[in-house]
């Protein structure tokens, strides 16, 4: 998979991390969040998380 180089990612356990260098292979990412008022990044995630084998 080719890396996009518009999505920086550091997760490398995810099955759309780029794996050579840390960026997402997914053209557009979900982010969404945990709390009812979010205030921090913290408070994010990435929705499009999906772990990778």
């Amino acid at each position: 998979m080719s890396c996009n180089k518009s999505i920086g990612c550091s997760v490398k356990p995810c099955k759309w991390h780029s794996k050579g260098e840390d960026y997402c292979t997914l053209d557009k990412i979900n982010v969404g969040t945990h709390e009812s008022n979010p205030k921090q990044k913290e408070c994010t995630d990435c929705n499009s998380f999906q772990l990778g084998m």
